[in-house]
């Protein structure tokens, strides 16, 4: 398993998801920190300061997932088993989809971004929800397992996590761009992807 990162890799894509979430997050924060100062007045009250205050919680928490999974990883950035497990389940709280990053060491950025990566791609077979755990298996490589009532695969487009873009004979959607960062990623170190689907499971893996 190649776990360095080749000496002064940035691609554009990645630097631009980094900018943007950059960008928003401050605003959001800023927005969040005036929810929390009307709240704490009464100047407002009712399921509308709910609602938005809920809303930017969920954005906050997107943001911070999205820079990782898409954004550039420093080869020397070591993320904390802690912020890693916190940042992946953030996006889904309250959601069909539970998630558990059961990772138990601080892994470098690159690597979690990988893990995050094959999570999102998950979820595009997940569309009742499920039980999804990310862990480390034998070897460093990471492991997904997901378990659910239904698992829903679109061949063309799980092909592009072994051969690249071209595989699904049709323009990706932007929803799917998982897909092809994954790949990419995969590529620069220089590993590969198993997956295997069943009525009820799912496990994917790098090796």
């Amino acid at each position: 398993m190649n776990d360095q990162t080749p000496s002064g890799h940035q691609s554009l894509a990645e630097l631009i998801a980094s900018r943007l979430c950059h960008d928003l997050v401050n605003p959001l924060g800023a927005i969040g920190n005036g929810v929390e100062l009307i709240e704490m007045t009464g100047a407002v009250r009712g399921p509308e300061m709910a609602l938005i205050r809920d809303a930017v919680r969920d954005a906050q928490a997107r943001v911070r997932f999205l820079r990782i999974a898409f954004g550039a990883a420093a080869p020397t950035q070591i993320l904390s088993t802690r912020e890693a497990k916190a940042t992946a389940q953030g996006p889904w709280q309250g959601a069909r989809l539970h998630v558990s990053w059961a990772v138990a060491e601080d892994l470098p950025r690159h690597r979690v971004k990988i893990g995050y990566l094959m999570l999102l791609c998950a979820e595009t077979a997940l569309p009742m929800g499920g039980d999804v755990t990310i862990a480390q298996a034998p070897g460093g490589h990471l492991r997904l397992s997901a378990k659910a009532s239904r698992v829903t695969l679109d061949p063309a487009l799980w092909s592009v996590l072994h051969f690249g873009m071209n595989a699904a004979a049709r323009p990706l959607k932007a929803c799917e761009a998982q897909f092809a960062a994954l790949h990419a990623t995969l590529s620069l170190f220089d590993l590969t992807l198993n997956f295997v689907a069943g009525d009820d499971g799912l496990i994917i893996a790098t090796a």
